[in-house]
């Protein structure tokens, strides 16, 4: 009985989100709750274009869920070129301390990834590399959004996307942080977003433990990337936000 009434509710929620489903979208969405345990409301699956999609989010919760052994990344020298920005990275899941390991490759490079996160290339290689391994792990079908680039932002042959001018690095530093500060808190109250979600979110993005800590560039394109997101699907950017529960900071 808790069973069903978890799916009535998941496929409740995906309908507010994404209106009627068909049949075999229903079904997709029953096994990837029943068989994996997964969560819309956490952030855990999404749905762009028609198809569902695992998230980073999702797919690290599962592994804890299942008691994962460990996860091993680590990158490819022979085909990743830092100069070029190009990299490749090989992530080991053990599900047990017994077990041989399932691998996942990944890569990351300017032709592959959004302008949004240039200088992130090795993060996102390494996110994709985790993601295939876990994928193989668990069984899971379906592609994560991470691997597809939603996760980077908007393709980069999009026409439509334009590049803010670059900002001078020299300059009135704080005047800069009031800024880019301001641009944010702008864009959370114009779609309506929860501050200490995009704020958990900013951390991850940026890849460090707080906000603080990131460069001003890095603050740059997380916005950018926020609002690119929020513009084209911002239903899917709400899933990815709702993964942060129970580890918002506030906005302030």
């Amino acid at each position: 009985m808790k069973q069903t009434n978890s799916l009535k509710a998941h496929l409740k929620l995906a309908r507010s989100l994404w209106g009627n489903l068909d049949k075999a979208a229903f079904q997709s969405l029953k096994e990837l709750v029943e068989s994996h345990g997964f969560s819309i409301a956490s952030g855990d699956i999404i749905r762009l274009q028609g198809r569902w999609y695992v998230t980073h989010t999702g797919l690290v919760r599962l592994a804890r869920r299942s008691r994962c052994a460990g996860i091993h990344a680590q990158p490819v020298p022979e085909f990743s070129d830092a100069a070029a920005s190009r990299w490749a990275f090989k992530a080991t899941v053990f599900k047990t301390p017994k077990c041989k390991g399932f691998v996942g490759y990944g890569d990351a490079d300017p032709s592959n990834t959004s302008d949004l996160v240039r200088g992130a290339e090795m993060r996102v290689a390494e996110t994709r590399a985790v993601n295939r391994a876990l994928r193989k792990a668990y069984g899971i079908g379906i592609c994560s959004v991470e691997e597809i680039g939603a996760f980077s932002g908007s393709p980069a042959s999009d026409n439509n996307h334009r590049r803010r001018p670059p900002q001078p690095v020299n300059g009135d530093g704080a005047k800069g942080q009031h800024r880019l500060r301001d641009r944010l808190c702008q864009l959370i109250r114009q779609h309506e977003l929860d501050p200490g979600l995009v704020k958990s979110y900013a951390v991850d993005f940026c890849g460090v433990k707080t906000l603080k800590e990131a460069s001003r560039e890095q603050v740059e394109n997380f916005i950018d990337h926020v609002a690119d997101w929020a513009a084209k699907d911002k239903n899917a950017l709400v899933c990815q936000l709702n993964g942060y529960m129970g580890k918002q900071e506030s906005v302030a």
